[in-house]
């Protein structure tokens, strides 16, 4: 699988973002490898959150969550997923697969080892992650489901959706950092939006961020629904303690926490919250709040 690596000066005195890469290589599923960025913070013998971001984010999107993580004794994992941030990025638009994607995230958590997780999932954060969490209960102590889903294509999507797929396959040039200033309440400033431009040096860095909008489940047949369906047969058997914290603002996601609420029974009796004054990439507008009540979150069910 050819791909590629976004130079290292692009990632240079980004703001409020001073953390050390690390790296590990997974299998490409072609032969070869890619090369997966991560973050890895706090105490490294404590029990980790795993933050998992969407697209066209990337570990940029945790910046002020993960002090707050941290400075509770928790060790913080934040992984780009390939395509994204400082991980390779396969050149084809078809090297993008759902499927791709589960896999590659499940070699960082096996590689890594990771046990009693705490997992922070919001977006293709939550596509993926979630997905994890069925594969693997046994290493989950806990997740918190922040504006995201775990779709099979059985209900239809929403009008927000689909207008949000049109755009991204018909705009000449994918704004990456524009794109998360408009699903944020509280507005970025033009440095912000330049650091989420970071790792697209030009489009052909983007066929990841292109591709994503439409491997999301949106009819019974595709390719990915038969899984994800298997995935909530497991999850809906499951204790693991649940949180669903949602923007108020974010109108593709509306009504989506309440899905969790009803099927998975580890979310029974959890102060479920919906966040004022908070949009689709709510780690922006409210990240350490929602850092604070999921800390609060793994105190009460440790």
């Amino acid at each position: 699988m050819k791909a590629l690596r976004t130079p290292d000066e692009r990632f240079e005195g980004l703001k409020d973002y001073p953390f050390e890469p690390n790296y590990l290589e997974v299998d490409d599923t072609e032969g070869g490898s890619l090369r997966v960025h991560y973050l890895d913070e706090g105490p490294s013998g404590a029990d980790p959150v795993l933050t998992m971001h969407g697209e066209p984010s990337w570990s940029y999107l945790y910046r002020h969550m993960i002090p707050v993580f941290a400075g509770a004794g928790h060790r913080v994992i934040a992984p780009d997923l390939a395509g994204f941030g400082r991980s390779d990025k396969p050149s084809q638009r078809s090297d993008y697969t759902y499927e791709r994607h589960v896999g590659w995230m499940g070699s960082v958590v096996r590689r890594l080892d990771l046990n009693n997780i705490t997992l922070v999932c919001q977006d293709w954060g939550g596509l993926i992650g979630l997905r994890l969490w069925a594969e693997m209960p046994e290493r989950f102590a806990r997740v918190v489901v922040a504006n995201t889903a775990l779709p099979t294509g059985d209900q239809p999507m929403g009008e927000a959706f689909k207008a949000w797929r049109t755009f991204s396959q018909e705009v000449p040039e994918f704004p990456a950092g524009r794109i998360v200033y408009g699903g944020t309440t509280s507005k970025l400033t033009d440095e912000e939006v330049a650091a989420y431009d970071a790792p697209y040096p030009d489009e052909s860095y983007k066929e990841g961020a292109r591709q994503f909008p439409v491997l999301v489940p949106d009819s019974p047949d595709n390719p990915s629904s038969q899984a994800n369906r298997e995935a909530w047969g497991v999850l809906q058997g499951l204790n693991t303690p649940i949180l669903t914290a949602f923007g108020a603002d974010d109108k593709i996601m509306a009504g989506v926490d309440k899905v969790f609420q009803k099927l998975c029974p580890g979310a029974a009796g959890q102060p479920h919250t919906i966040l004022p004054d908070a949009g689709h990439f709510l780690q922006e507008d409210v990240g350490p709040e929602l850092a604070r009540l999921t800390n609060d979150f793994i105190a009460q069910t440790s």
